[in-house]
């Protein structure tokens, strides 16, 4: 285990220059301590690192110093061609590229770690698009993902659901994320990130005006910040309801060992849950909010009344 992480902390060295001991500790889950073993470690082992003291200071290898532990275990070959998705690539205008370097990686690889890497092929797929809706039409999305390698702001015009419905704005844009089919660009502007759905862009110049990122933003963090806010502004209310063993099952609660399982749900709005929970039929009891339960009682008279005909 630590032989491991030490060439791990030697790598994020080599890739990435100058890293501080508590950016390491984060990097590899350990602590501060452990990075301090494990840096004397491998000065004791001859590898050439230094450390700087001071606000800008870390730790860095010397210039020029590369180290050729980069073969790939079995384990690793078989998460790197996983993680390879060719319709994506496509999309971002690297499809031939990615093939390549999948030949090169390939052709790398020691012939038991190949052979798992061609079974990753045979057996796995990520088709990523969801049922029931074809593909979104993302005209600019080879402009947009230039952009963002190239760090050039952009001056776009957008599409969206209020008023007004069409703005032209000039962002930053920081990266791309690809959710459920659909792609998303978080970009900066004066009241800090936002995000943008690519096929909703209906026109896109790129400007010859070169941005940075904040050293503090990273794409991962602020995206999981912003699902997680977004799934609380969704869920505003709570519903009681009572659920068949297969009314738990499919509304994803922990059935009870027999019977009937009474749960306390969140729900975005009376008129959303009612088109939700209508789908459960017999399956679910609503309790509360006696709204919900007299909106979804009307509505089953008035299935019965027109289905007794």
């Amino acid at each position: 285990m630590r032989a491991s992480r030490l060439v791990t902390l030697l790598l994020l060295l080599q890739n990435r220059g100058r890293l501080t001991a508590r950016q390491l500790a984060e990097e590899l889950e350990v602590s501060v301590r452990t990075v301090y073993r494990d840096v004397e470690a491998l000065a004791a082992a001859g590898i050439p690192l230094y450390g700087e003291a001071g606000h800008a200071g870390g730790y860095r290898l010397v210039d020029g110093y590369r180290t050729r532990l980069t073969g790939l275990t079995a384990d690793e070959a078989q998460a790197a061609f996983l993680a390879a998705l060719p319709g994506t690539a496509a999309e971002l205008g690297l499809g031939e590229a990615l093939a390549t370097a999948r030949l090169k990686l390939r052709a790398a690889l020691p012939e038991q770690s190949r052979a798992h890497a061609d079974r990753i092929q045979e057996r796995f797929l990520l088709d990523a698009p969801g049922w029931y809706g074809d593909a979104d039409d993302t005209p600019h999305l080879t402009a947009v993902a230039a952009a963002v390698w190239a760090r050039r702001t952009v001056r776009l015009r957008y599409r969206r659901w209020r008023a007004p419905e069409e703005i032209s704005r000039q962002v930053d844009p920081y990266g791309l994320v690809l959710k459920a089919g659909r792609w998303y660009l978080v970009a900066g502007g004066p009241s800090g990130p936002r995000t943008y759905r690519v096929d909703q862009i209906l026109h896109l110049t790129c400007l010859d005006e070169e941005f940075t990122v904040p050293p503090d933003f990273s794409l991962p963090t602020w995206w999981a910040g912003h699902l997680a806010d977004f799934r609380a502004r969704l869920h505003t209310g709570h519903a009681l309801v009572r659920l068949t063993p297969e009314g738990a099952r499919r509304l994803g609660v922990t059935p009870a060992d027999d019977g009937w399982t009474q749960a306390l749900v969140p729900i975005e709005s009376v008129d959303h849950a009612h088109g939700e929970f209508l789908r459960l039929g017999t399956d679910i009891d609503v309790l509360e909010p006696p709204e919900l339960r007299a909106r979804l009682a009307a509505t089953a008279r008035t299935l019965a009344a027109r289905y007794a005909q």
